[in-house]
């Protein structure tokens, strides 16, 4: 009876909005009363349900049996390993089949990677890979470890030795044609003609056979089934004229052509193999970076781990010479820490007690301890890594385009091959040129060139703008930016340091030896950044701060303390007001460093009659690299646009210094996102750059959010586009990347059409002999490929 029962299969639903045990009861009530369902688990801690269910259960009724009960199924992101692929018309099949799984919404696969990524909601991997499998393909989880060993990537899987095998057979097949090149006039004997060209077709030619067959048993066809018909039809003519011929002369043969377009295809997949193994030359690069071994210190003394046994929290000893292997925060010691392939930043970089390094850097000079603070996936190495892969595996908008041309090009060249046999055959009554002329029809035809010739530009593009620091998080951001003619930063932190600096201080006439020692001393212990900015700064250097007491903040208006035995305020114009301070000595140089947008905070002795010490002006410096920066995208052709929540004195002033055509000062955060969306409906692509909470609104309604990598979490995640160091440089370089990589997309997708557009109708008129059909179909992956692999050369 046991045999008879439908087989079990197994979901595992992520549900959300459980809180409580009584939850877990009604989600497990809910999923029992679906037909077909034998056993649930629910899990409150995991958030997850686990269901044993045969026919007629479906994902889609468990799904639809949580949400009546309240709660909601989670979408679960899957990746996959898919082969057997070889051209655009695959990919759209294995697509449709993932698709049309239910629960699926969302599907997406590359060519050129040949992943899968998958987003659904109660469908299970071993749903995904059936539904793919019954496309005629395999698929395989893909394992983020594996990927991460260096050469585990795809596009290296071609061997070299069936190509040159073929080339061996086919010589012989080729050297007669060559040798009536010269005048000389020498034909292979029919039978040896059909003992070189046979393993050419059958046994290395195989492949072809195999996924023709897999094509035709989906109903849909691709570039091996259009390799297997016309080369099987060249091969069959010649078999044909040899036994008819037996004894009656030397008829002239086409098995050189069926074993040479074999052979030439196997030499274009291998090279493609290679080019495509080279555009992912920049996560092997990321990879390479990842010590293996970390030295641990423990009560017993220091111990050599894999990286997989440390924890956060453990001490780190990375010695001269080496890779930092973890994230952490530098304990101890003093050294130069070269960042360049994790940033692009090309100087060393000054690490002390205090400052974070990352995983993957070279410790240059001395000695450090590092504390960590995330290990393995949670690292910043990893996500930069798997924030590459996805923006490689992601498709470009205009792949969409090209997909769908591609699902309707293989059954129109089938179309075309079969009026080429019918109207050579019929009209002109020369069925042997016929069969020639449809051969040549196929073999031209093959799409691989279309659907390698974006995905191999994104990820060239990509790999590029890693090396220089710019994360680029999907293929969509990458696009559009080419499009961007408006570009909006944020001010603090973004185009300025984002730490004030005492720029200025003015003592009143008789006060010059105390102003600096009495604001060091009311500063000293404080955390607010104006005071940083007071005990980092150069007039302040080599003081000692004297002792203050009574300590104390005034909200809304500044500081007091008593510093040897006057009491003292600090603080700003309303302050100095209130109190009755006579500002009036320094009034005209304080309306100067305010014109010049600098905040000025006055000091003041109050012990008898409050008496003015003298004025502090603070400024946030411009980064170097700013004004160059917008040079160049007024260069480009950019405009660009200041939005900011500061004063308009100090937004007007680095506006000014900056060259930046439009300021919008003192916005509020819901006002950022709100100018951008003006800006778009003005008809402008607009990129938003900042590095703050305040900013995600407008990097999110912005058609490019570009974010420095120096702010905020919240601000990375609302971009598309994440600038490993803070360099507002990197804004033009992103978009030029964007612009090139475009650019190649372009030429790549004309020449995949051309290719086929002038190559289809020659063959037909039989102007195309299948031997220079192959070369050609061969030459068009190649040369996409290679065009795209063009970008790794990209320089400022």
């Amino acid at each position: 009876m046991n045999s008879l029962a439908p087989p079990l299969t197994e979901y595992r639903l992520p549900i959300e909005g459980m809180t409580c045990a009584s939850c877990v009861g009604r989600v497990e009530k809910a999923l029992k009363a679906v037909p077909g369902v034998s056993e649930v688990s629910v899990n409150l801690a995991t958030e997850t349900a686990s269901v044993s269910a045969a026919a007629p259960a479906a994902a889609s009724q468990l799904v639809a049996a949580v949400e009546k009960a309240g709660y909601q199924v989670a979408a679960q992101q899957f990746e996959f390993e898919i082969e057997g692929m070889t051209c655009a018309s695959c990919v759209g099949r294995v697509e449709k089949a993932l698709k049309a799984v239910p629960g699926v919404s969302e599907a997406e696969v590359n060519l050129a990677t040949e992943r899968a990524s998958v987003r659904a909601t109660g469908a299970t991997a071993a749903q995904l890979m059936a539904a793919v499998e019954k496309a005629g393909y395999a698929a395989l989880p893909h394992d983020d470890q594996a990927s991460a060993a260096p050469g585990a990537h795809k596009g290296g899987g071609e061997p070299w030795w069936p190509v040159a095998l073929a080339a061996l057979l086919s010589l012989p097949l080729v050297l007669p044609m060559v040798a009536m090149l010269s005048g000389s006039d020498w034909t292979l004997n029919g039978w040896l003609q059909l003992a070189l060209a046979t393993p050419v077709q059958f046994w290395l030619g195989a492949r072809f056979y195999r996924a023709g067959w897999k094509a035709v048993r989906a109903g849909t066809g691709n570039m091996d089934l259009l390799v297997a018909l016309g080369t099987s039809a060249g091969y069959g003519l010649s078999v044909y004229l040899l036994l008819r011929h037996q004894g009656h002369g030397a008829p002239h043969l086409y098995f050189e052509a069926s074993a040479v377009v074999i052979t030439l295809v196997l030499l274009g997949k291998w090279l493609e193999a290679r080019a495509k193994r080279q555009t992912t030359a920049a996560i092997a690069a990321l990879n390479a970076l990842k010590p293996e071994i970390a030295r641990v210190r423990t009560p017993q003394g220091d111990v050599d781990l894999p990286l997989a046994r440390v924890k956060v929290g453990d001490v780190v000893i990375v010695r001269p010479g080496e890779r930092v292997p973890v994230d952490g925060t530098v304990l101890s010691g003093a050294s130069q820490v070269d960042e360049s392939l994790i940033t692009g930043e090309s100087l060393p970089i000054a690490k002390h007690p205090g400052d974070k390094v990352t995983g993957g850097a070279v410790n240059a000079e001395g000695l450090l301890e590092v504390q960590t603070t995330a290990v393995g996936a949670e690292s910043t190495l990893s996500r930069i890594v798997r924030m590459v892969e996805s923006a490689q595996a992601k498709k470009a908008p205009i792949q969409r385009i090209v997909d769908r041309v591609s699902a309707v090009f293989v059954p129109v060249v089938l179309l075309l091959s079969l009026i080429t046999l019918v109207g050579w055959g019929v009209l002109a009554g020369d069925w042997e040129r016929a069969i020639l002329n449809a051969v040549a029809v196929l073999v031209i035809a093959c799409p691989c060139a279309l659907g390698l010739a974006t995905p191999t530009a994104i990820m060239a593009g990509t790999g590029v703008a890693a090396r220089q620091g710019i994360l680029i998080k999907d293929a969509e951001a990458l696009e559009v930016a080419h499009r961007v003619d408006t570009v909006a930063f944020d001010k603090t932190g973004t185009l300025t340091e984002g730490r004030p600096q005492l720029v200025s201080a003015l003592a009143a006439p008789g006060q010059e030896d105390r102003l600096i020692p009495w604001s060091l001393a009311l500063q000293a212990g404080s955390e607010h950044p104006l005071a940083r900015a007071v005990l980092e700064s150069p007039q302040a250097a080599g003081l000692t701060p004297r002792p203050a007491s009574q300590v104390s903040a005034v909200p809304g208006r500044g500081m007091s303390a008593e510093v040897d035995g006057h009491a003292l305020r600090l603080g700003s114009p309303r302050f100095m007001q209130e109190l009755g301070v006579d500002t009036s000595a320094l009034a005209a140089q304080a309306q100067r460093l305010q014109d010049e947008g600098r905040t000025v905070s006055w000091l003041a002795d109050v012990t008898q009659a409050p008496r003015l010490v003298g004025l502090l002006a603070f400024g946030d410096a411009p980064k170097a690299s700013a004004a160059r920066a917008v040079e160049r995208l007024h260069g480009m052709g950019v405009r660009t646009v200041m939005l900011t929540g500061d004063n308009r004195g100090s937004a007007a002033a680095v506006g000014q210094r900056l060259g930046i055509g439009r300021i919008e000062a003192e916005v509020l955060p819901a006002d950022k996102a709100g100018i951008v969306g003006q800006l778009k409906q003005g008809g402008h692509a607009v990129a938003m750059v900042g590095d703050g909470i305040n900013d995600a609104p407008a990097l999110a309604s912005a058609d490019v959010g570009i974010a420095m990598s120096t702010g905020t979490d919240v601000a990375m995640h609302a971009a598309g586009i994440t600038l490993m160091r803070g360099d507002p440089a990197l804004v033009a370089d992103a978009i030029d990347i964007s612009r090139r990589t475009y650019r190649k997309i372009r030429q790549n997708l004309f020449w995949a059409f051309a290719y086929n557009v002038i190559g289809i109708p020659l063959a037909a008129a039989g102007l195309l002999n299948p031997m220079v059909a192959g070369a050609a179909m061969a030459l068009s992956s190649v040369s996409v490929v290679s065009n795209a692999l063009l970008l790794r050369g990209w320089r400022r």
